[in-house]
């Protein structure tokens, strides 16, 4: 499936979408993949070969058509970045990019249709039968934790929300007992093979009645949750929590599939190129896990080469997952280390931080020691020393820890007319406040400028990290 950008320029993507067990999804009977990659072989051949290949990854709550507008925005933003593309023809003779949108499921109840685009909503009615109401109780427990114990929990809270026609104004005390239930369940849930060093400091810690009763207020003062539904009934705010806690399954969805069908994919499109291709990563929110996944593979694989850039914006992705020793921690390093051991990357790795993401601020503490309303205090000036929480997001504190040369770039992220001096090997955390932001009236609670990521000036980040390889 080619998508053409809707500003009429030479910047092109293919998409490839993965199911939710990494195996990728037939378009029209064919595999994209496949696609891609004779068009690689065939390019090598011809008088205008590829040369870059750019693979980017989106977050969390992305279906196909949240996934399609995404790199229709964040491409049409690097095609209007002119000057970048002059100086990329000017370093890469004969400059010719791939671009390609990897999209992995990561919405709860989304649409995975790749043909057509559905009406962003998901309605649940708790006038159901025996047999329908089981149904969304298993499609509830495979997106929490499939065991006997969630699906209980989940009895209990679909019962309770049939006995009340409005939200109540303070939650039944037998469905917190059940949310409480749910909460330990997810934390429970990786099923990685090395889960200790995945989790490093994260437990869920999630006060049920604290978030319900932002849900009631949020309801109250029409602001989105960040979830896509209206909370109009008992029913809707009983299972704001379950929905939630998708937030770590979906986590643990991107590191899975991107350390598989990610990095075999990957792995597939360097065996049929030249050393020559460059290949560029850039991942957002979870998609900084998909795409970081990707590069570092397992303990049991390897990349034919190391990759060439890799751009994290705003990502949902612990702060230590870089270093070589997790603070707290008995000798763990952090679960990418081997991107820097390894030197996987051999160009520079691009973070950047808003002050105005309130997700990566709240959300992504939200399955950490913090908890969601911890009420820390987060400094976000990265030019002063400072303590760092436990667990955190890099797109608040960028990538810290033992063992990285980090550079946190004083001037902050560049405006268009301005070069960065990006270096091979080293990490550079942006302070990007200034244009990753939102005008106050769309300011969401649990959102904030997390997607505000389709400015030019993020685009310029993107082609400079490219540049500099």
């Amino acid at each position: 499936m080619l998508i053409e950008t809707k500003i009429g320029t030479s910047l092109n993507y293919y998409l490839i979408a993965f199911d939710a067990n990494g195996k990728e999804r037939e378009n029209n009977g064919e595999l994209i993949s496949q696609k891609v990659l004779e068009i690689l072989s065939s390019a090598k051949k011809s008088d205008k070969p590829i040369t870059d290949v750019f693979l980017m990854s989106h977050g969390w709550q992305g279906d196909i058509p949240a996934a399609k507008d995404q790199y229709d925005r964040w491409i049409a933003a690097m095609a209007k970045n002119q000057a970048d593309i002059e100086k990329m023809q000017q370093v890469r003779p004969g400059f010719n990019p791939l671009l390609i949108g990897l999209h992995w499921p990561s919405k709860p109840w989304g649409d995975e249709d790749l043909s057509a685009v559905s009406p962003d909503k998901t309605i649940v009615s708790f006038d159901t039968t025996d047999d329908s109401q089981e149904e969304l109780i298993e499609q509830y427990a495979h997106r929490i934790a499939d065991t006997e114990t969630t699906r209980e929990a989940l009895r209990t809270i679909f019962a309770a929300a049939g006995e009340y026609d409005v939200a109540p104004d303070t939650l039944p005390s037998e469905v917190r007992e059940a949310y409480e239930v749910l909460i330990k369940e997810a934390s429970l849930s990786s099923e990685a093979e090395d889960a200790d060093a995945w989790s490093e400091n994260e437990s869920l810690n999630l006060d049920p009645e604290s978030v319900y009763e932002a849900t009631l207020t949020e309801e109250n003062e029409d602001v989105s949750f960040g979830i896509g539904d209206s909370l109009k009934s008992a029913g809707d705010a009983f299972l704001n929590i379950p929905r939630l806690l998708s937030f770590w399954k979906m986590k643990d969805r991107a590191r899975n599939i991107g350390q598989t069908s990610g990095f075999n994919l990957l792995n597939r499109l360097q065996q049929v190129t030249d050393n020559t291709v460059r290949f560029h990563l850039m991942g957002h929110s979870f998609g900084c896990i998909f795409v970081s996944a990707t590069v570092a593979g397992t303990q049991h694989n390897k990349l034919t080469r190391p990759v060439n850039s890799l751009v994290l914006i705003q990502g949902a992705l612990s702060l230590w997952s870089f270093c070589s020793n997790v603070p707290h921690r008995k000798n763990i390093p952090g679960y990418f280390r081997s991107i820097i051991s390894d030197r996987k990357v051999t160009g520079p790795i691009v973070t950047t931080q808003s002050q105005y993401d309130k997700a990566v601020k709240n959300a992504y503490p939200m399955a950490g020691t913090l908890g969601i309303f911890g009420g820390q205090d987060i400094d976000f000036d990265v030019n002063t020393e400072k303590t760092y929480p436990g667990v955190g997001g890099i797109g608040c504190h960028g990538i810290q820890g033992d063992g990285l040369e980090i550079i946190n770039y004083k001037e902050g992220m560049l405006p268009l007319q301005e070069s960065y001096n990006f270096e091979s090997g080293k990490i550079y955390n942006l302070e990007s406040s200034k244009y990753i932001v939102v005008p106050p009236s769309l300011l969401d609670l649990f959102m904030g400028a997390h997607n505000a990521i389709d400015k030019p000036e993020v685009a310029h980040a993107l082609w400079s990290a490219a540049l500099a390889s």
